[in-house]
C-alpha cells in the first residue's frame, strides 16, 4: 500500500508508539485489504481518520501545543473544512469548522501559498497599553501538499504565553505536513475519498499527556486532567441557552451575570453602546453604580478603555499602575469585551459579523490575570453575547418603525366640542414586532355633532395598517360628508371590496348630537360601546352586530338610537384591550370602565391610564388595542360650558406669551381673574417644556367647572417631563435644570398627571377655585 504511513521512522505520541508501516485494524475487524472506503461528505473513513488522527496528535505533542487540526479542500462544498482537531477546550472549540479561500486564517495562507503561515495580528496593540492579542493562541499551518496534489492544512495552536514558533518548529511542522500528504496521496489513490465530514471530529487529549492539564485559576481541579477546560465549557453553553430565549436587554444582563460575571468572579458589569460620539449604558449588575455613572454619556473620543474596545479590539487592565479607570481603586482589574463575532471562533461569513454593537465591561474586587484559555472563552462568549444585542436591537428598531407607522396613521389629536372631552389610547402588542390595524377617531361636525369611530384589521403587517390607512380616510370622508352611522359603515365596506384584499375589519361608529344628548351606534362585527351613566351604572349601547367589512352580503346595516345622560362616558375599544379567553370578558370590561370610581367629571386621561394598565397582563396583549374614551358634559337648556383653546405651531417663540394671554383671557370672561396668576405662571412652564423637548405642536385647553379649574397641554413627545435617573441619584434629580419647572407645577396645582397616548402626551392638572 502506497503512503501507508506518516513517516519511514518511528512516531511517539505521548505513550503510544506508532511504528512506521504499522496495519490498522478497522472496528469492524476486518482485514487491511478491506479497508472501509469513504464518500464525500462522509464521516471520514476509519482508515483516514486514523492517519489524521496521528498527524494531529504528533503535531500538538512536538510543537507543545495545546490543539491541532486537519483541514481538508472540498471541491464539492468549496473552501476548507476542519476534519479532524486533537486538544482541550476551550482551544479545541476555536478551531472553525470551515474557512473560505478569501480569508486572512494562517491556514488559508499555508494552502494558497505552499508555505508554512502564522497568525497576524491585523490590528497591532496601542503602545501605551499592555493589550493582548485579539486571539489568545499563537497559530501556525503548513500546506498539505504533495506532488502538485494540494489535500488542505496541517494547524496548530499554541498558549500565548508559550511564546512564538521558532524556525525549527516550523520546519518540523511542514516535515509532518508533507508525510500526511504522502499518507492521503496514496489513500486516494487506493479509491478512499479524502474529504471532511459534515462535522470534525475531536479527539481529545490522553490522561497522560501533559498538555491536558492545562491549568487556569478558578477553574475544575488543577490535579485532573482536562477538568479546568471541560469546566470552562459549562457556562459557554449556558449562556447560548439562555441568550437564544432573550428578548430583553435585562433578560441579556442576567444570562451575562450568571455565565460571565459570577464564573469570572468579577464584582460589576454593563453593557455599554455607542450612538452619536458618545457612550451609552444599556445595562448593569452588581456593584456598577459608579462603572455606569461613569460610563452613561462619556464621549468616544476620550481615549476611555471602553472606547477604545469599540474598535473590536478586547482591553485588559490586570489592576497594575495604570490610569484612565474609573474606579478610585487602580488596583482592581477591569475588562472591556467588545461584543461582536469575531472571525476566530466562527465558521460562516455572517453580514456586518465585525461591527461592535456594544461592549461587555467588567470590574473585579482586586488585580488578576486573564489567561489565554481564560480569554479564549471570552472570545465566545463575545460572540453569544453580540449576536444577541445586535438581535434585540434590531427587533426594538422594527418595533420602533412600526410604532412610528402606526402612529402617523392615527390622528395627531382629537377635536373636542364645548359639550364633549375625549381621550384616546394606543397599546401595541407585546409579542410582536409588526404593526397593526386598529385605529381610532374623532370627527366633528356641523350643528354640535361628533363622529367617534373604532375600528380593527385583521392581522399584524404592513398590509394590514395600508388597509387600516384606507379604511380610516374612508370613514372621516364619509362622516364628514354628513352619511349616518350606517351608511358611511355600508360605504367602506364597499370600498373594502373593491380594493381587491382578503382582509377582514370591524368598526363601530358613534353620532352624537351634543345638544340633545342623541347617539346613533352603528356596528360590522364590532363590540358595542359601553357607557357609565351619571349614577355610576354601566350599561351597553347595543346595536345589530351586522357583518364585518370585507364579508360579502346583500343587508344594508342596521344601526340604532340611545339618549346619553349628562355626564356619561362612552367607551369604544377593540377586541384586543381584554383577552377573550378570560371566563367572563363583558364583566372585566364593566370593571375596568368602573375603574375611576363614580366621579361626576372624571379625569378621561386618568381613567384612560387605568384601563390600558389593568387590561395589560401578557395574555391580553398578544393583540394591540385601541381605547376611546368620552364623556357627555350636557344637553340643550343648560348653562353653556366653559372650554376654551388655543393652537401653538412648532418652535413659535412667541408661544408662551400667546398662552399667558390666552389664560388670562379666558378667566377674565369667566369672572375668575383672581385665578389668572398662578395659572399663567404653570401653563408658562408646560409649554415651554413642551415647546423645548417635544419639538412639536402644542394644543392648550381650559376648562372652568364649578369648584376648580382643568388645565391640558398636548404635544408629541411621550416622554414623561421628569429628569433622567440614571445618569443621575435621585437625591440630585429635583434640582436638575430641567426638573425645577415641574418643582413649581407642583407646587400650585391641586394635581396633575402626565398621560402618554401613542400620539405623545397630555400634561393635566386641576387648580381648585377658592373663595367660592
Amino acid at each position: 500500500m502506497r503512503g501507508s504511513t506518516l513517516d519511514d521512522r518511528s512516531m511517539t505520541v505521548g505513550d503510544q508508539h506508532l511504528a512506521g508501516g504499522s496495519r490498522l485494524v478497522t472496528s469492524s475487524g476486518a482485514a487491511p485489504d478491506q479497508r472501509q472506503r469513504s464518500e464525500p461528505g462522509d464521516t471520514p473513513g476509519t482508515e483516514l481518520g486514523h492517519a489524521l488522527h496521528r498527524a494531529a496528535g504528533a503535531a500538538r505533542h512536538r510543537l507543545n501545543a495545546v490543539s491541532a487540526g486537519v483541514y481538508l479542500l472540498d471541491e464539492r462544498r468549496g473552501g476548507l473544512h476542519l476534519a479532524l482537531a486533537d486538544g482541550s477546550p476551550p482551544s479545541l472549540f476555536t478551531l472553525p469548522g470551515r474557512m473560505e479561500l478569501d480569508g486572512p486564517a494562517a491556514t488559508v495562507r499555508a494552502v494558497l501559498t505552499g508555505e508554512t503561515a502564522v497568525l497576524l495580528d491585523p490590528d497591532p496593540a496601542d503602545a501605551r497599553r499592555g493589550h493582548h492579542l485579539p486571539y489568545p493562541y499563537v497559530a501556525a499551518a503548513a500546506p498539505v501538499v504533495v506532488g502538485g496534489r494540494r489535500f488542505g492544512a496541517l494547524t496548530v495552536l499554541r498558549l500565548e504565553t508559550d511564546g512564538a514558533f521558532t524556525t525549527a518548529e516550523r520546519t518540523e511542522l511542514r516535515g509532518l505536513a508533507d508525510r500526511l500528504a504522502v499518507v492521503l496521496a496514496g489513500l486516494a489513490d487506493d479509491g478512499v475519498a479524502v474529504a471532511a465530514g459534515p462535522m470534525p471530529v475531536l479527539v481529545p487529549p490522553g490522561r497522560d499527556d501533559p498538555r491536558a492539564c492545562v491549568r487556569v485559576p478558578g477553574w475544575g481541579l488543577d490535579d485532573i486532567p482536562g477538568s479546568p477546560g471541560t469546566s470552562m465549557m459549562f457556562p459557554l453553553r449556558r449562556l447560548a441557552e439562555l441568550l437564544n430565549r432573550a428578548t430583553t436587554i435585562e433578560e441579556v444582563v442576567q444570562a451575562a451575570r450568571y455565565c460571565v460575571m459570577d464564573p469570572l468572579r468579577a464584582r460589576a458589569l454593563a453593557l455599554v453602546t455607542a450612538l452619536e460620539g458618545r457612550l451609552w449604558v444599556l445595562g448593569h449588575s452588581g456593584a456598577s453604580s459608579g462603572m455606569a455613572r461613569a460610563l452613561h454619556g462619556a464621549r468616544m473620543d476620550d481615549r476611555t478603555p471602553a472606547a477604545e474596545a469599540f474598535r473590536g479590539r478586547p482591553v485588559f487592565l490586570s489592576g497594575h499602575a495604570r490610569t484612565g479607570s474609573f474606579s478610585a481603586d487602580e488596583s482592581r482589574a477591569e475588562l472591556y469585551l467588545p461584543l461582536t463575532g469575531d472571525r476566530q471562533f466562527i465558521d460562516l461569513a455572517l453580514g456586518d459579523s465585525g461591527h461592535v454593537v456594544a461592549v461587555c465591561c467588567l470590574e473585579f474586587s482586586g488585580p488578576r490575570g486573564f489567561p489565554p484559555e481564560e480569554r479564549a472563552l471570552l472570545g465566545m462568549m463575545a460572540g453569544l453575547l453580540g449576536a444577541a444585542v445586535r438581535r434585540i436591537e434590531l427587533s426594538a428598531q422594527q418595533r420602533a418603525m412600526s410604532e412610528c407607522l402606526q402612529r402617523f396613521l392615527l390622528p395627531s389629536r382629537l377635536s373636542d366640542l364645548p359639550r364633549l372631552a375625549t381621550a384616546a389610547r394606543y397599546r401595541p402588542a407585546g409579542v410582536t414586532t409588526r404593526v397593526g390595524g386598529d385605529w381610532y377617531d374623532v370627527i366633528t361636525l356641523p350643528g354640535d355633532r361628533a363622529v367617534l369611530v373604532v375600528g380593527d384589521v385583521e392581522g399584524h403587517s404592513v398590509e394590514s395598517t395600508a388597509v387600516m390607512g384606507q379604511m380610516r380616510t374612508a370613514v372621516a370622508s364619509y362622516a364628514a360628508e354628513g352619511h349616518r352611522p350606517a351608511a358611511v359603515i355600508d360605504r367602506t365596506a364597499r370600498l373594502l371590496a373593491a380594493l381587491g384584499t382578503d382582509l377582514t375589519a370591524t368598526c363601530c361608529v358613534v353620532s352624537l348630537d351634543t345638544l340633545d344628548g342623541t347617539a346613533e351606534v352603528a356596528l360590522s362585527g364590532h363590540p358595542p360601546p359601553l357607557v357609565r351613566r351619571p349614577d355610576g351604572s354601566i350599561g351597553v349601547l347595543a346595536a345589530p352586530a351586522n357583518l364585518p367589512l370585507g364579508v360579502p352580503t346583500a343587508d344594508a346595516c342596521q344601526a340604532r338610537e340611545h339618549r346619553l345622560e349628562c355626564g356619561s362616558v362612552l367607551m369604544l375599544y377593540t377586541n384586543g384591550l381584554v383577552g377573550w379567553d378570560a371566563p367572563d370578558p363583558q364583566a372585566r370590561l364593566h370593571a375596568l370602565l368602573d375603574a375611576g370610581g363614580g366621579a361626576p367629571a372624571p379625569d378621561l386621561e386618568q381613567l384612560a391610564d387605568l384601563v390600558v394598565e389593568d387590561g395589560s397582563t401578557p395574555q391580553q396583549r398578544r393583540d394591540d388595542a385601541v381605547l376611546l374614551l368620552a364623556l357627555y358634559g350636557g344637553a340643550a337648556g343648560q348653562e353653556e360650558p366653559r372650554v376654551g383653546s388655543l393652537h401653538i405651531q412648532r418652535r413659535d417663540l412667541l408661544g408662551v406669551r400667546a398662552a399667558r394671554t390666552f389664560v388670562q383671557d379666558q378667566l377674565g370672561d369667566w369672572g375668575l381673574e383672581e385665578m389668572s396668576e398662578p395659572l399663567e405662571l404653570v401653563v408658562s412652564e408646560i409649554v415651554t417644556n413642551a415647546l423645548i423637548h417635544a419639538g412639536s405642536d402644542v394644543d392648550v385647553r381650559l376648562r372652568a367647572f364649578d369648584d376648580h379649574l382643568r388645565l391640558e397641554v398636548r404635544d408629541s413627545d411621550s416622554n414623561p417631563p421628569i429628569p433622567s435617573s440614571l445618569s443621575i441619584g435621585e437625591e440630585e434629580n429635583a434640582e436638575a435644570e430641567h426638573g425645577r419647572g415641574l418643582l413649581i407645577v407642583e407646587a400650585l396645582a391641586d394635581t396633575w398627571n402626565s398621560s402618554p397616548n401613542g400620539q405623545g402626551k397630555t400634561v393635566s392638572l386641576t387648580l381648585p377655585i377658592t373663595g367660592r
